[in-house]
Parts: C-alpha cells; sequence; structure tokens
C-alpha cells in the first residue's frame, strides 16, 4: 500500500507539473502577456568593483553554460510558436548575451537595469516608476520579453527567480507561472 501512496503522488506530480507547463505555454501563445527573464547563468554575485557598464570585461558574464542556456529559452520560445513583440534587456552584459543567443534581436532598456550594488540603489525607484509606465503603455496582441536581473524581478512581480527562469504574468503584475530552462 505504502509503494501504491508513493507512486500515485509522484505520477500526480509529474503529470501536474506537465499540464501547469503546458497551461502556461497556451496563455503564452495567446499572447498579451509580461515574460520576465532572468538572465542566464553567470557565475558569482553582484558585480566587481571595477564595473563598467560599457565594458564587459569588467562584468560578471555568461559562462559556456549561461550561453547554452540561453540558447535553450530561445528554443523553448521557437518550438512552441510563442509570439513575441519584443524583447527589452538590461544593458549589463549578461543580459544582453541572454537576449541575443535566446532571441537574436533586442534593445536595451535601462529600467531593467539592476540596483542590487548599493552604487545603482540610487536608481531604483525611478526605474520601476519607468518600468511600470512602460507597461501601462504597451499596446499589442504579442508578448513582450524583458531580459533582466534577480532584483528587478523580485521588485516588479514580488517573486524570485533562478538564473535562466522564465516568469510569465499579465499586464496587471499578477504571475501566472513560471518556467526554468536549465
Amino acid at each position: 500500500m505504502k509503494k501504491f501512496f508513493i507512486s500515485f503522488i509522484l505520477t500526480f506530480l509529474i503529470f501536474g507539473n506537465v499540464f501547469a507547463k503546458q497551461n502556461i505555454i497556451t496563455q503564452l501563445q495567446e499572447g498579451g502577456k509580461l515574460i520576465f527573464i532572468r538572465h542566464a547563468l553567470a557565475p558569482g554575485g553582484g558585480d566587481p568593483n571595477n564595473f563598467n557598464i560599457h565594458n564587459c570585461l569588467t562584468q560578471r558574464n555568461l559562462n559556456p553554460d549561461g550561453v547554452t542556456q540561453a540558447k535553450k529559452i530561445g528554443n523553448f520560445f521557437k518550438n512552441n510558436d510563442i509570439p513575441i513583440d519584443q524583447v527589452l534587456s538590461s544593458e549589463w552584459c549578461r543580459c544582453k548575451d541572454t537576449a541575443k543567443n535566446a532571441f537574436g534581436d533586442f534593445k536595451t532598456f535601462n529600467a531593467l537595469n539592476s540596483f542590487f550594488s548599493s552604487r545603482f540603489a540610487k536608481n531604483r525607484d525611478k526605474q520601476l516608476k519607468d518600468l511600470k509606465l512602460f507597461i501601462k503603455n504597451w499596446k499589442n496582441e504579442k508578448n513582450i520579453v524583458f531580459v533582466t536581473h534577480y532584483v528587478v524581478i523580485l521588485e516588479t512581480l514580488d517573486t524570485t527567480a533562478s538564473s535562466g527562469e522564465i516568469i510569465v504574468a499579465d499586464k496587471n503584475f499578477k504571475v501566472i507561472g513560471t518556467i526554468e530552462i536549465d
């Protein structure tokens, strides 16, 4: 009986996850969603003291696994025929590289920049205001992608994200679901 119960629970969890993922994909295929993606794998935390937004050599960047993960993110959208209006990225190189490897075309948007470091914390309120105003004025039947940082996702959607994780929300910032790409 105990083995049956464990098998039942495992089956329920597996099929529950498959159903939840398919539900998110269906909603993405319908369009009109906000898609927040935390940049792909970039080992470490924060940024080096000599960080320069115009010099990737001074930043924490994607490692080879991060590049592969970013490509898998792009394949997820392509293989599931998910319509994209535009892709916007933080100006940090790890976000731009994620956007480039996943989607090809993208634009930078400074409202998506990290404010984790005390050096950039002063920008937090203005960035969040600019991002929310942009979304309020965004009118499109396709989805919009934001490649950004942990802190921006946390402050905007009140949820955490792993590297390369996709968080789907409606225009009211209500999280519909998440998909992890490893």
